[in-house]
């Protein structure tokens, strides 16, 4: 009796959906055709997602050599800036590579009908038969004509014009406002009229405003190629425009003496750099012009955009107001945040190539009904997300204390980046799980639930920013945001381990 209550005690626990997460852990490390699909996708994606981090990481290194109060000016500016994009064109990256990965598979499904019918048919056959040989090779011949042509055309994916036209719109609006209001976002970021970093702070955001067009334009792009699963080309465009950033900041800063001018314009020459590569490559693949105005399905982009952008400015509001009390400490306390959040942010978009794979695989599975994959696809990607998250925390934690000292020497600000790098260490895991799941739950279509559930959290957070910085100062401030991931990690574990929306069918 025991061993039979014991036994459907774990056929019952089995069933749970949150258990799914769990499958097949065993061949977590085999490299089987979904490993392999995901490594496709998800390494190009990650080398490319933490390369732009990565050149901002040797611009913070750079511009530390100019002095703390350059450094501190900067890091408010890439902090500005880096938000404005985000609630700008992150919404739109985001539906796009879920709706192109939908119309792409939807494409690819009708391809394969067509060709049956044109080669493959049993008629088709019984009649190659009957025909003399010159016939049946001259029809072969076309058959094969007609493939050679298909396989060489280019796609018809209305959502990748709809991307373009949004983000080049969004990109010059976002250049003017930065460009005029330079001065008032600033001194909302705590950096005020009598402050060292002003003028600093004006000309590079000033500067590096004038890259949004191309900044937008290129990261609606890598939207498209996530969609069509081709996350191989955006990696070189980004290596390419940031080895060409990386050359040409010393060049600028130091030999022609434009200090952190010079890194602004290095950047923005970089950023047209990558979009120019970019377009080329995607005019290749994709047919940019649709026949029709209303395939351009602009409501949708905007309704489902729309829910995305409140996440957005919820999850960017946070980031930019932890950064904003940094600033109010001073210079010192600014340069040290700097520094702690670059890191922070590009080990964790290593995550974000895990997130990309599993949205877009997720996507076509969606798309055709296909449930087992669903799973096979979410449980993967969690479980590579765990390894991923334990590996990065066991690196930074080692390696940090030292390689700080490569973005300055100045000791106040030494003193406390080594108080921000445990909690840039410790936070690792549930930044990659947040990441992962939002990817996740992208690929689902789940955007409302993703909104919603970030408005909840940015909202606890914010009170945590304010109670814990006031009392406990830069040390507070880290101890919110590791408050601020682990709540977003749970809000994603929650939908998915609990079955409720697209999530249902894991209950059934």
């Amino acid at each position: 009796m025991a061993t039979d209550t014991l036994v459907n005690l774990w056929e019952s626990l089995a069933k749970l959906p949150l258990v799914m997460l769990f499958k097949d852990t065993r061949n977590v490390f085999n490299v089987d055709e979904l490993a392999v699909e995901i490594a496709q996708i998800a390494v190009p994606a990650a080398l490319a997602l933490a390369a732009d981090p990565v050149a901002s990481l040797i611009d913070t290194a750079f511009i530390g050599h100019l002095g703390p109060v350059e450094l501190a000016a900067v890091g408010v500016s890439i902090a500005i800036f880096n938000q404005m994009s985000k609630i700008a064109i992150f919404p739109l990256v985001s539906v796009t590579t879920s709706f192109v990965a939908e119309e792409d598979s939807a494409g690819k499904s009708s391809t394969k009908e067509d060709a049956s019918l044109e080669d493959g048919s049993v008629v088709n056959k019984e009649m190659e038969e009957l025909l003399p040989k010159s016939e049946s090779t001259h029809k072969s011949s076309s058959a094969s004509s007609i493939s050679t042509k298909r396989d060489y055309e280019r796609r018809h994916i209305p959502s990748a014009s709809s991307a373009l036209a949004i983000a080049c719109v969004l990109g010059v609006i976002q250049a003017l406002f930065l460009i005029l209001a330079a001065k008032p976002v600033l001194s909302y970021m705590g950096v005020q009229s009598d402050s060292p970093m002003l003028i600093p702070a004006q000309q590079y955001l000033t500067l590096r405003s004038l890259g949004a067009p191309a900044v937008l334009l290129s990261l609606a792009m890598q939207g498209v190629f996530r969609g069509i699963k081709d996350t191989k080309t955006p990696l070189f465009a980004t290596v390419v425009g940031d080895v060409a950033n990386i050359i040409l900041d010393p060049i600028f800063i130091f030999v022609f003496r434009l200090n952190v001018s010079g890194a602004a314009i290095a950047h923005v020459i970089s950023q047209y750099l990558i979009s120019l590569i970019l377009l080329w490559k995607l005019i290749e693949h994709v047919d940019l012009l649709p026949p029709n105005i209303k395939d351009l399905q602009f409501s949708r982009f905007l309704k489902n955009g729309f829910m995305l952008l409140m996440r957005v400015i919820a999850a960017t509001f946070c980031v930019t107001l932890a950064a904003s009390l940094a600033a109010r400490y001073g210079s010192t306390s600014m340069a040290a945040f700097q520094v702690c959040l670059q890191i922070w942010m590009a080990t964790s978009l290593l995550a974000d190539g895990l997130a990309v794979a599993g949205q877009a695989i997720l996507a076509s599975a969606f798309a055709n009904k296909d449930h087992d994959k669903a799973k096979a696809i979410t449980s993967r990607v969690f479980q590579y997300g765990l390894i991923l998250g334990l590996v990065l925390s066991n690196l930074l934690l080692g390696g940090l204390q030292f390689a700080s000292r490569l973005f300055t020497e100045d000791v106040n600000v030494l003193n406390l980046i080594s108080v921000g790098i445990p909690f840039v260490a410790a936070t690792q895991i549930v930044n990659v799980l947040a990441f992962v799941f939002d990817g996740i739950n992208y690929g689902a279509s789940d955007f409302a639930y993703s909104s919603y559930s970030m408005v909840l959290v940015s909202i606890i957070s914010i009170v945590c920013l304010f109670t814990l910085s006031s009392s406990h100062g830069f040390f507070g401030i880290w101890v919110a945001l590791t408050i601020f991931m682990t709540l977003r990690a749970f809000v994603g574990l929650l939908r998915i381990g609990t079955g409720m929306g697209p999530w249902s069918f894991l209950r059934s």
